[in-house]
């Protein structure tokens, strides 16, 4: 093959955009490494083999390629969803391009991967949402702190000065009820120390975390752990991170006893990802742990403001916990994300491992 004829072929196989080309009958002839990292596909296992074996888009089928085929028109379609070969979804845009050569047409597919740009657009989102939501509560604490305080000192004077002893039942009610509101402020403002940040691997969280919930719900419901026993330990703040878990954990054997399930399970997952980008910053390493329940599941209506103080599916619940737990990985430059539907409730808390424990700090700590 000469030179002029390899160079395509170069180019093809160093694109960062996922291309393939397939036959007009939707036979796979090539695709290039960015595809098959896309994919989680290899050439060698794909050739030949009709399309929907690699991919499919539920709802669309195979026919809006065929026409291409047919027709030679040029698409494009924004936001699709692949169901791939091994279960997985991505959310791409495409673009397929037919071409005509030796009397046949064949199509040249072009996949841009969506979900990495919808991810961050969300976390910022979420980011942005919670700092405003921290900035509300700041200024409300602040006003109802105040009065609670005239309130609060106003009923202890008044105590002092009843001459029947009964009477100080009253003024005592108003003491409990301002301290119980002044908590309840507080405990909506979140951690209100700095986190002490000490080398801990997340399984000592994750292991708490398991036997409290053991001694709280007894065998009501089947916890089961799925660790990633080679994660680094990292620098963070044990007891604010078992609080932010425990949160979580609760609100989840809260939903499934409540919904009356015989086989209600949560599973606690641990899992390192590589690469992998907060908000609008890329790490090299990120602890994620997964929180996953089969309960009834999260209303749509509530689900983008569950992170919202007050906010709570519970009548007798504070709307408080989700709201300490994501403030908690704030303070250890993290965020929680939650996905659910009927039969799956899933919170992602993701924490850059950039703080890793080397070696020699652990050695240092020992000492």
């Amino acid at each position: 093959m000469s030179p002029a004829q390899e160079l395509p072929r170069h180019l093809l196989e160093n694109l960062t955009t996922a291309v393939l080309l397939l036959e007009q009958n939707l036979q796979l002839v090539y695709m290039n490494p960015a595809a098959e990292m896309l994919l989680a596909a290899s050439l060698t296992r794909f050739r030949g083999h009709p399309i929907h074996q690699l991919f499919q888009e539920p709802g669309a089928g195979p026919d809006a390629l065929r026409q291409a085929a047919e027709t030679g028109h040029l698409f494009t379609k924004r936001e699709a969803q692949l169901q791939l070969h091994n279960g997985e979804t991505l959310t791409v845009d495409y673009t397929v391009s037919p071409i005509a050569e030796f009397k046949r047409t064949q199509l040249i597919v072009e996949i841009f991967p969506r979900d990495r740009q919808l991810r961050i657009s969300r976390e910022e989102e979420l980011v942005n949402k919670q700092e405003t939501v921290r900035a509300l509560v700041r200024g409300m604490a602040h006003e109802i702190k105040n009065p609670l305080g005239g309130i609060r000192g106003a009923a202890q004077l008044l105590e002092r000065a009843l001459p029947d002893e009964d009477l100080k039942d009253y003024t005592q009610v108003i003491i409990d009820e301002a301290d119980r509101l002044r908590n309840l402020v507080d405990r909506m403002l979140g951690p209100r120390h700095l986190p002490e940040m000490k080398p801990l691997n997340i399984h000592e969280v994750l292991e708490r975390v398991y036997t409290l919930a053991q001694a709280e719900f007894g065998d009501q419901i089947r916890l089961i752990r799925d660790y990633d026993p080679s994660l680094p330990e990292f620098m963070g703040d044990k007891e604010q991170l078992i609080q932010a878990v425990l949160n979580i954990v609760r609100n989840a054997m809260q939903a499934l006893t409540e919904s009356g399930q015989s086989n209600g399970r949560i599973i606690l997952q641990s899992r390192a990802k590589r690469q992998f980008t907060l908000g609008s910053e890329r790490h090299r390493l990120v602890c994620q742990v997964k929180i996953i329940d089969n309960g009834p599941g999260i209303p749509e209506n509530m689900l983008e403001n569950i992170f919202y103080p007050m906010v709570s599916g519970r009548a007798e619940g504070t709307g408080l916990g989700l709201t300490i737990a994501q403030a908690a990985l704030q303070q250890h430059q993290g965020l929680i994300e939650c996905f659910s539907h009927p039969g799956h409730t899933e919170f992602r808390l993701l924490i850059p491992f950039d703080h890793a424990v080397t070696e020699q700090q652990t050695t240092g700590a020992a000492q």
